[in-house]
């Protein structure tokens, strides 16, 4: 049955039981995934639960790309982790309450970054950000997920021994052997929620002793008191030192929430043969997570693994994401007293599994078969995204190798073919383009003191890219002016002739039938 969905997208056709069935699916998968997050983060499991409600809704409804689902994420949360280290260092004394303002601060702050990225249309530089380093984002990020999960194997700071930790063991090792196998007999029943609801069966009513939900609270409150998200302006000192301090987690947060949802939006896009908006989502993604801060949650982005489930179910519209974030509110507000009862273990297998499914297997074979280079990147990637945390500055840094080895290649792939036509000028045709890194290789292929009077450098198969290159220039210039000769650039682009508009005294520059480049650029 496919009818019209009314709701920001007039012209989407919706079939309502697929948007229903996914959506609730996907609210059933969503629970587990935003208390481990929060966990990981060293916060309330309630901060996850009420991002991923908050940030879902908003996304669903004004979002660049229908059918994505965001919340609580793993690639935040570890950021987090790091901070309240630093909090920890530099506040003796400071309570986990008085941390999470903090927390809910940095998000709202983030949040307000991510809609400037939106509002300058910034969003189609994830173009720039090469395979190799999506790879190693995405490793580096599964490794830290699965190391966070050694914290559920101490108690009181100790690791725990004995048939306690066979226990742990045993269970984890049913959780994850559940989620592996079950879609093997059916889907139609998310695998991870089938796992914790047998492990948690098997606990309860087996009167088998293990660590909790409740056990790792942390605060004044040692209950889940589900409700409605609470209004809350972060109580913090509103300073300078503040902001400095919050400012760089902030930019941090807004760059990997940023990277990962339009990360995330790429792959649909590939699945679904449709194309998003990205900086509407960017947009949107701010929006969720100024919201999300005020609402005490900690803040989100898209979920690659919720966004697959949600597609592959067969969702396509908005509405599968509303019906998710709808149904998590019903879980916070009516189950909360359940969800305190979960063992860790069951979480742990879950988070384990949500590991070793994100990792890129298959960046592995890539070893001995792909440029050294590109294994270089992914590598350094992930481990700056394992040992520092810090996801947004891997990603800037192996874009920058990247670059930085492009342009080395291409500086060694300048050419010029000579000639001599029949009025005697000589004729340099260059291929390749000219830039800071070719200059070098560009002027040794020029013979001033030999050349005739006459000298014409034809660009139809290159390009002026630079200052470094418009220098060049003029210097080839004075050098044949020097020695009584006349040099011609011809065939510059419109692009090309601007940069050179501060040299045309010296420079005679013919633009018959020069190309034109255009940027792509999307609609907000």
């Amino acid at each position: 049955m496919k009818k019209i969905f009314n709701l920001f997208d007039l012209k989407q056709k919706v079939n309502y039981k697929n948007e229903i069935l996914s959506g609730i699916t996907v609210a059933l998968a969503l629970v587990p995934e935003a208390i481990a997050f929060a966990i990981i983060a060293g916060l309330s499991p309630l901060t996850g639960l009420y991002a991923a409600f908050s940030i879902g809704l908003i996304t669903s409804i004004l979002g660049g790309r229908p059918g994505m689902i965001s919340g609580a994420t793993g690639a935040i949360a570890v950021i987090y982790v790091g901070m309240i280290a630093v909090l920890k260092e530099t506040v003796p004394g400071i309570s986990i309450d008085e941390i999470t303002q903090y927390v809910f601060a940095t998000v709202v702050l983030a949040g307000i970054i991510q809609i400037v990225v939106g509002l300058l249309k910034l969003g189609k530089f994830i173009r720039l950000v090469p395979h190799p380093v999506m790879f190693g984002f995405v490793n580096g990020l599964a490794i830290v997920i699965f190391m966070a999960q050694f914290d559920s194997f101490k108690m009181d700071g100790n690791w725990i021994s004995g048939n306690d930790m066979y226990l742990m063991l045993g269970l984890v090792s049913l959780t994850m052997l559940i989620i592996w196998g079950l879609p093997k007999l059916t889907k139609a029943i998310p695998s991870s929620l089938v796992a914790i609801i047998v492990v948690s069966a098997i606990t309860i009513f087996g009167g088998i002793e293990t660590k909790t939900v409740v056990d790792t609270l942390i605060g004044e409150v040692k209950s889940l008191q589900g409700g409605f998200p609470p209004f809350n302006i972060p109580h913090i000192p509103f300073n300078w030192e503040t902001f400095v301090f919050i400012f760089p987690y902030s930019l941090i947060v807004a760059g990997v929430g940023l990277i990962e949802s339009l990360l995330t939006l790429n792959l649909i896009d590939e699945i679904t043969q449709t194309r998003g908006r990205s900086n509407k989502e960017c947009v949107a993604q701010g929006t969720a997570n100024i919201v999300t801060g005020l609402f005490s949650g900690m803040g989100g982005c898209a979920m690659i693994g919720q966004s697959l489930i949600n597609i592959s179910s067969g969702a396509r519209a908005r509405l599968s994401g509303i019906v998710a974030s709808v149904g998590l509110l019903s879980f916070i507000m009516w189950g909360a007293p359940v969800i305190e009862q979960l063992p860790m273990a069951a979480l742990v297998g879950v988070m384990f599994m949500v590991a070793i499914g994100t990792f890129e297997w298959a960046s592995l074979k890539v070893f001995g078969k792909m440029p050294v280079t590109d294994v270089i990147v992914m590598v350094v990637v992930t481990l700056i995204t394992v040992f520092l945390h810090n996801l947004a500055l891997a990603v800037l840094i192996g874009v920058i190798i990247s670059a930085l080895a492009y342009a080395w290649e291409n500086a060694k792939r300048i050419r010029a073919r000579k000639y001599i036509d029949d009025n005697g000028s000589k004729h340099y045709e260059i291929y390749g383009p000219l830039f800071f890194g070719s200059i070098a290789v560009f002027n040794e292929k020029f013979d001033v003191q030999n050349d005739p009077e006459d000298v014409i450098i034809d660009f139809s198969e290159s390009k002026i890219v630079d200052m470094s290159a418009i220098e060049a220039l003029n210097s080839l210039t004075e050098r044949y002016l020097k020695a009584g000769k006349k040099i011609h650039l011809r065939h510059l682009s419109a692009d090309c002739q601007d940069l050179l508009k501060n040299a045309d005294k010296i420079i005679e520059v013919n633009v018959f039938e020069d190309p034109t480049y255009h940027i792509v650029a999307d609609k907000i």
